[in-house]
């Protein structure tokens, strides 16, 4: 038989059937079907992605349909009556509830479902369709919820409502106008325009009444909006200032149809405002005459508010350019900061305040600051944010203390000390040499004497072997004695490995920086510091390699004080299996760079020439090496490394 027709068609039925199913998955809507008795069917596929329910959770154990999972408790025992009605009298079925989603929230779902009946007038199914709701619920209730709010805030609204025919004539004041005027609402659904009227004009201040009615005639005239102070009587008498506005409500055709006004009153915010103006010349007066230097800058640390004594100081005021007459001026943050700071301070300044606006943490710093007649001074500044409620930065204060004396004072009290310490530790070598000298002498002298006793029993004729054997004995016990004094004396030298930990040297090399910036200010010098990240920590004796930072910084620092400006520059790096330190000076260098290791050699006209030579014991002594370099042009550097294991050289 030739079917090609009958397979054609089949294909356009499951062409369409597929086609059918597709809409049915994708329309925005959730559809089901039931049978004739009202058993589950059909889900489709957007009601199970949205309830996460399926056949077999709808379905009851008896086939029956099941709503327990899907629908509010409070909900379900009324959806289930009225759709056993539905199935029973064939009547469509139609309800609003609470439907449970598969992400667990309930949301309003509108549903509804007809019966498809036969030629017969038999129902064959029930198809239904629902459809979230949800917004439109909320949105309903929440526009009921508005509206009666909207009636209570006529009358509970803090401020007093009106309103005005096109002509000008009052038809409406809420109750608390009323209530301010001493009028008798006598119930405010009806107008009452001349009472209304009658009290407003007598209840304006006179000398208030003609400006006022000028421009009110001439905001009808021209439909302008109305804006204006005035007083108003209240009804014991006393008058309020009043800050009232209008608005003209206007029809498709921009005819005015009402004026709907307000009136504020503000009686009290102006005596508020008059007695914080009061309060603000107090305040400012306070901040000129307070012995400091004070000023203000927004959250990013652009300058809004100087003193007038920083004026002064300075030279110059917020508006005032800080460049030549052709330049555009600098008047931001870094313009005034380089214009003021001293240049070997400003690096230094640039970095801490920096990072008080980025963290917001308070700042604190002594710098020189350069007045206005070109000459710097120190100053002491310290600057903190103010916040908000909410934490947020809104301003920085600042103030600055003038300390120069205090600073020039420190600076001889520091010069007074060093003397002091240089004179204490001459004191303390010579005491060592004396005792050193004392302890050596006795062995050196027995041995001079018994040398002399030797050569003369060899001179002897015949020579006496015996006794001369037993001087050289003598000599050689002498000469132990003499080697150990001197071990003794190494031994006060001598690092060992007992109090070693593990350490990370970046953070020995902070400290000493830290110990040494006090020193470096007063010499007018700066000391920086790269360490490079991810060093690894290594054993060792904390306070020796402290000392030998702070050793090799104040020979650093002393070389480059007669130039009184410059940087010593501090470098730590990993080099291979060892770490690299390298201190770096702008000084006038070292004609001998290996002899200043030797003791009692010194380059300095005050100096014992031990402090290096202790260094490189200590670092000898950590399994390292320190030695001297010359810089070009210029400097020298002082370099020293140790291993990455190190381990302590028990057999120097």
């Amino acid at each position: 038989m030739d079917i090609d027709v009958y397979k054609k068609t089949e294909a356009a039925l499951r062409e369409r059937e597929q086609h059918l199913a597709q809409l049915i998955d994708t329309v925005p809507a959730m559809i089901w079907s039931m049978t004739a008795e009202g058993r589950p069917a059909y889900l489709n596929k957007r009601m199970m992605e949205v309830t996460g329910a399926t056949l077999d959770t709808v379905t009851a154990p008896d086939g029956a349909l099941s709503l327990r999972k899907m629908i509010h408790p409070n909900y379900l025992e009324l959806a289930e009556q009225t759709f056993i009605k539905s199935v029973v009298t064939g009547a469509p079925y139609a309800m609003k509830y609470l439907q449970h989603r598969a992400d667990g929230t309930y949301r309003w779902t509108e549903t509804r479902a007809e019966a498809l009946r036969d030629d017969t007038g038999k129902i064959v199914r029930w198809y239904g369709v629902s459809v979230d709701i949800h917004d439109l619920i909320t949105t309903q209730t929440e526009l009921n919820f508005r509206k009666q709010e909207l009636t209570r805030l006529v009358d509970l609204v803090p401020s007093f409502i009106w309103r005005l025919t096109p002509t000008g004539e009052p038809n409406f004041f809420n109750r608390r106008f009323t209530d301010f005027l001493g009028l008798d609402d006598g119930g405010l659904e009806q107008p009452r325009t001349e009472p209304y009227a009658a009290a407003l004009k007598a209840a304006i201040h006179p000398d208030d009444a003609d400006r006022l009615w000028a421009e009110l005639k001439h905001c009808l005239r021209c439909g302008q909006a109305f804006s204006m102070r005035y007083r108003l009587r209240r009804h014991d008498g006393v008058y309020r200032w009043m800050d009232g506005r209008a608005e003209p409500l206007r029809d498709e055709g921009g005819g005015i149809v009402q004026w709907y006004g307000l009136s504020h009153d503000i009686d009290d915010q102006l005596r508020v405002e008059e007695a914080l103006r009061e309060s603000e010349r107090s305040l400012r007066q306070l901040v000129e005459t307070l012995p400091a230097l004070i000023y203000c800058a927004a959250p990013d640390g652009a300058p809004i508010y100087r003193s007038e004594k920083l004026r002064e100081f300075l030279g110059f005021g917020l508006g005032d350019k800080l460049g030549d007459e052709d330049d555009e001026g600098r008047a931001g943050l870094a313009g005034t900061l380089e214009a003021i700071i001293h240049p070997d301070d400003l690096p230094d300044v640039k970095e801490k305040y920096g990072f008080s606006l980025a963290t917001g943490s308070s700042y604190a710093m002594k710098h020189r600051l350069r007045r206005a007649d070109g000459a710097f001074r120190w100053v002491e500044t310290r600057t903190a944010a103010m916040r908000n409620v909410e934490g947020e930065i809104v301003q920085w204060n600042g103030i600055c203390f003038e300390i120069e004396d205090q600073v020039r004072a420190q600076e001889a009290l520091t010069l007074t000390q060093e003397r002091l310490a240089r004179a204490a530790q001459a004191a303390s070598l010579a005491e060592l040499s004396a005792s050193i000298a004392h302890e050596v002498n006795q062995p050196l002298a027995a041995v001079v004497a018994n040398s002399h006793a030797c050569q003369r029993w060899l001179t002897s004729d015949p020579p006496n072997l015996e006794r001369a054997q037993k001087t050289v004995e003598r000599i050689i016990r002498d000469a132990n004695s003499a080697a150990d004094v001197v071990g003794r004396v190494r031994a006060l030298f001598r690092q060992t490995g007992e109090a070693r930990d593990p350490c990370q040297l970046d953070a020995i090399l902070h400290e000493a920086r830290g110990l040494m910036t006090e020193e470096a200010t007063r010499r007018r010098l700066r000391i920086e510091v790269d360490v490079e990240a991810g060093l690894p920590p290594l054993d060792l004796d904390r306070t020796q390699i402290q000392q030998v930072l702070v050793n090799l910084i104040r020979n650093g620092l002393e070389a480059m004080e007669p130039a009184q400006r410059g940087v010593l520059r501090i470098r730590c790096l990993r080099a291979g299996d060892q770490i690299r330190t390298e201190v770096r000076d702008t000084g006038a260098g070292i004609a001998a760079p290996e002899r200043v290791f030797e003791p009692f050699f010194s380059t300095k006209p005050n100096g014992m020439g031990m402090g290096l030579a202790i260094s490189r014991t200590i670092i000898e002594s950590h399994g390292g090496r320190l030695w001297a370099e010359n810089n070009q042009p210029g400097g020298a550097t002082f370099i020293f490394t140790l291993p990455v294991e190190t381990k302590a050289d028990h057999d120097r």
